[in-house]
């Protein structure tokens, strides 16, 4: 069973105290300016529809949940907290009155994430930023021409900034070794839990634990491993671990594998793949092989290539973002490693398909300039930073002010390429991109892109703050908000 949201059309909201709620908070001002309606149909739709249970949660209880941990950065459980503790969280919310008791269990933020897809929160997303570049005209130049630049003008306009990045997962960092100890330990785990299913009596296989551990703590607390060390533990840690997958091939005819649960039987697949990719490796001597499983309880993700300062490989996510006036967009979310230059034609025509026109430049770095992109930008007028291809033209008296000219101009197209890598900054020191703490794939991708809606949310709301605060008229807004009187003291 499902009920819809009612509009929160003024502040009426009930506090035990007789206390008044201030139409000047950050978290009121913050409610207005998402479309909570738009997406109530598409999240009733994930609903299992049985009929059963109590009623489901609205889709802005959801949702502004799901903000309201992003924006505040905190665990499933204290967010829950901080709902139950806050009138202005509640409000946020979309509740009526003021509860002390908690609105629902902390695990109820799982079910969230699983509905709200990494689709759905970009499409969410769409909408809150367009509706912020028509809203926040701080110039007199984009005042003047705002109605020209999003009103399906035919010249390309504006600046297109695209580059890509990784958001790690939180595991420990993956090796050879770890991961088949830790395969052997829950394989370990898998053959105690099929033995104490079979009937009393019967002999337990043998599975020298205590001396596997023993060869690994030896091997693990070496500062420094020569190869053929590292290969003979190798060895025997993939001895033990195929004796112990083959007990459970035993034991699983026995006894059945539906006493494992689904838990434990989706990791004795991970764990069986695992074993043939490492004793692939070894055969062959090799260190890469195709979606190679570094984390058994997370199995989707994989090593990627950044080639960084400090970090060479990250463990996680990857992912093209474009960002168009300080405005970030996801466009493209992979566990696998791939190459981002692919993406930007793609971006371009989302560019086009949101305002109606191609941008006047996009500023890249070095990997996305190929002859195939820079062909593309050359047939539909764009400008794309950096340097032309070819041997640098030599420096005579004729041509040394269109030189000046041109290296000024790239000086000035890596200026205007710091925001994204601002933005990159921010979204992992301040949010939870440097730091994906959700376990599946699907609540991760969602995590990921709630993280660019929140900063979306964030600038828009500091606009309009600073539009208030210099007295400058809100020349668009989203909803139909009346006037508040002041609160009562």
């Amino acid at each position: 069973m499902y009920r819809h949201n009612e509009k929160q059309l003024v502040l009426d909201f009930e506090l035990p105290f007789g206390g008044r709620l201030s139409p000047d908070n950050r978290w009121v001002k913050l409610g207005h300016l998402i479309p909570w309606e738009e997406f109530e149909n598409e999240y009733h739709g994930k609903l299992t529809q049985s009929g059963q249970g109590p009623p489901a949660m609205s889709a802005r209880m959801a949702l502004a949940t799901l903000i309201i941990k992003e924006r505040l950065q905190v665990s499933d459980r204290e967010c829950v907290e901080q709902i139950r503790e806050n009138p202005y969280l509640q409000y946020f919310c979309g509740m009526k009155a003021f509860s002390e008791e908690p609105p629902f269990n902390p695990s109820m933020l799982v079910h969230f994430r699983k509905r709200f897809s990494a689709d759905i929160i970009s499409r969410i997303n769409e909408s809150v930023t367009k509706r912020a570049l028509k809203s926040t005209a701080s110039s007199k130049e984009k005042t003047d021409d705002d109605d020209d630049k999003h009103g399906g003008g035919k010249s390309n306009q504006g600046k297109l900034l695209v580059d890509a990045t990784c958001a790690p997962a939180d595991i420990s960092f993956p090796t050879d070794l770890k991961l088949i100890n830790n395969a052997r330990e829950r394989s370990e785990h898998m053959i105690d839990i099929l033995h104490s299913a079979r009937s009393s009596g019967s002999i337990k296989p043998r599975t020298y634990r205590k001396k596997a551990r023993k060869e690994y703590l030896s091997a693990s607390k070496s500062k420094r491993m020569s190869t053929s060390k590292r290969r003979r533990i190798l060895r025997l840690q993939l001895g033990y671990l195929k004796r112990n997958l083959g007990y459970i091939d035993v034991l699983s005819r026995e006894v059945g594998l539906q006493v494992l649960k689904p838990k434990v039987y989706k990791e004795l697949l991970v764990i069986t793949e695992l074993y043939r990719q490492q004793k692939t490796m070894f055969d062959r001597h090799e260190k890469r092989i195709d979606d190679r499983i570094i984390n058994i309880s997370q199995p989707h993700v994989r090593p990627i290539k950044r080639g960084k300062a400090g970090r060479d490989t990250e463990f996680g996510a990857k992912l093209s973002v474009s960002l168009v006036d300080g405005y970030a967009f996801v466009d493209r979310i992979s566990w696998d490693n791939f190459n981002e230059n692919q993406d930007l034609v793609g971006q371009i025509e989302r560019y086009k398909k949101r305002f109606g026109f191609y941008p006047k430049s996009v500023h890249v770095d070095q990997i996305y300039r190929t002859r195939d992109n820079r062909k593309y930008c050359k047939r539909h007028g764009i400008r794309i930073s950096g340097p032309p291809l070819g041997r640098p033209p030599k420096r005579t008296a004729g041509t040394e002010a269109e030189l000046i000219e041109k290296s000024l101009q790239a000086r000035q197209d890596e200026i205007d390429r710091i925001p994204i890598e601002g933005k990159f900054g921010q979204a992992k020191r301040r949010y939870c991109l440097g730091h994906v703490m959700t376990k599946l794939a699907k609540t991760s991708e969602t995590a990921i892109s709630l993280c660019f809606l929140v900063m979306n949310l964030e600038k828009w709301l500091k606009a309009i703050l600073l539009c208030l605060l210099f007295k400058e008229p809100i020349r668009w807004w989203p909803f139909n908000v009346p006037h508040f009187a002041p609160a009562a003291d």
